[in-house]
């Protein structure tokens, strides 16, 4: 799917929205980076119905890149460095559906790619577990509310951001310096 010139949408979920959000935020390539609400019945949840884990959603990430600076794969490559596939809707201690592992594909290449990364990943046996990502086309994006949104720029001292976002935003930067951002 075409933003606008050169320029492509992945949707993500791995846990936390914040956390995803502030690495891709350093991610050359990447234009922009909306936290959201995906893969779920209800129209246009709150946080607060995301968290009863009764919606169905997950939270996620809308990232809009340039396939000339990065790819999808390469897009996938970080997504699966920075977040743990192989636990079921959970990452860490946050537990319930709405921190499953997802790719929202939105073209046949996308739907493609993401099984491809994956199976060469099990097939290398990176993990010790089954990867349990699930791979769907995206649904619509319901943009979660504004005080999400930059949330780890914005509140870098924040108890959850020190000891959950800053180690996968370290964590990042120690196995993709070359595709970070010039400051």
């Amino acid at each position: 799917m075409t933003e606008a010139t050169n320029r492509e949408v992945a949707t993500l979920a791995g846990g936390c929205f914040w956390c995803l959000e502030a690495v891709y935020d350093q991610t050359q390539g990447v234009h922009a980076v909306e936290s959201g609400y995906m893969g779920g019945r209800t129209q246009n949840p709150s946080y607060e119905d995301i968290c009863t884990g009764t919606t169905g959603h997950a939270e996620v990430i809308r990232i809009s890149f340039d396939p000339a600076v990065i790819g999808f794969r390469e897009l996938l490559e970080v997504f699966f460095v920075i977040h743990d596939p192989t636990t079921l809707n959970r990452q860490g201690n946050d537990a319930g559906t709405q921190y499953r592992s997802a790719i929202f594909f939105h073209s046949p290449e996308q739907e493609k790619t993401a099984r491809e990364v994956i199976a060469d990943l099990m097939a290398k046996k990176i993990f010790d577990d089954p990867i349990v990502t699930e791979v769907t086309a995206a649904p619509t994006f319901w943009e979660a509310e504004n005080y999400h949104q930059e949330y780890f720029a914005r509140n870098p001292n924040q108890s959850y951001c020190q000891f959950v976002v800053k180690p996968k935003v370290a964590k990042f930067r120690k196995h993709f310096l070359s595709r970070l951002k010039s400051a």
